[in-house]
């Protein structure tokens, strides 16, 4: 979709998106936990509002990270641990835990590694698709993380008050699954969307136009 036909449809995800902010925040589980989740989507949204003349992402990803929204207000209305719909899947496959957060996780390299491949071929900095696949998925792990540094911190800074920021529940290989979850998100966006992508990315203008 051309840049100047977007305009409809990304006033409808910037209001889904606050009106799914507002109800998540309305009553959230925990209130510190709900600020520290959703805290990617308060910095995103505006940024994304600013540049969206001077710098006009695909369709295809501004969807991808409308998406990617819902489930960072979803986790922190309820915590990770505790949606509800986690839960069904617990109790469907019969696992230890609830699931939702390695969701999280999976679009966590989904959708940065998307990013990363607009900005690479729109800038013209990378020559190759090998090339350009393997520096999306590096940039999704440094993603994955740098956020586990920031769940480490979190831990540090808010002692007990952090269990539900970080919802490891009681796994002790969280960190590593999560950053697992991570690539294996980063490599199924590589292979299923690169094409799509490349056939979204000849619908905007030159940069700097």
């Amino acid at each position: 979709m051309p840049p100047d036909r977007q305009t409809p449809w990304l006033a409808a995800l910037l209001a889904a998106t606050i009106v799914a902010l507002i109800v998540s925040g309305w009553q959230p589980y925990d209130r510190a936990t709900w600020l520290l989740e959703v805290l990617p989507v308060l910095a995103a949204a505006p940024l994304l509002v600013a540049t969206r003349r001077r710098y006009p992402l695909t369709t295809l990803l501004y969807g991808l990270i409308f998406l990617h929204a819902l489930v960072l207000i979803v986790g922190g209305t309820y915590t990770y641990a505790r949606v509800p719909a986690g839960f069904w899947v617990q109790e469907a496959f019969a696992l230890s835990r609830n699931p939702y957060d390695k969701l999280g996780h999976f679009m966590q390299g989904f959708v940065p590694a998307i990013i990363a491949r607009e900005i690479l071929v729109r800038g013209d900095f990378v020559r190759g698709r090998r090339m350009l696949a393997f520096l999306c998925a590096c940039v999704a792990l440094a993603v994955s993380a740098f956020y586990e540094l920031i769940e480490w911190w979190a831990a540090l800074a808010l002692g007990q008050g952090a269990d539900e920021f970080l919802g490891t529940q009681g796994d002790p290989w969280d960190t590593q699954s999560d950053m697992f979850l991570a690539l294996i998100g980063a490599s199924l966006a590589l292979a299923l969307l690169s094409r799509p992508h490349d056939r979204a990315l000849q619908q905007l203008p030159p940069v700097g136009r």
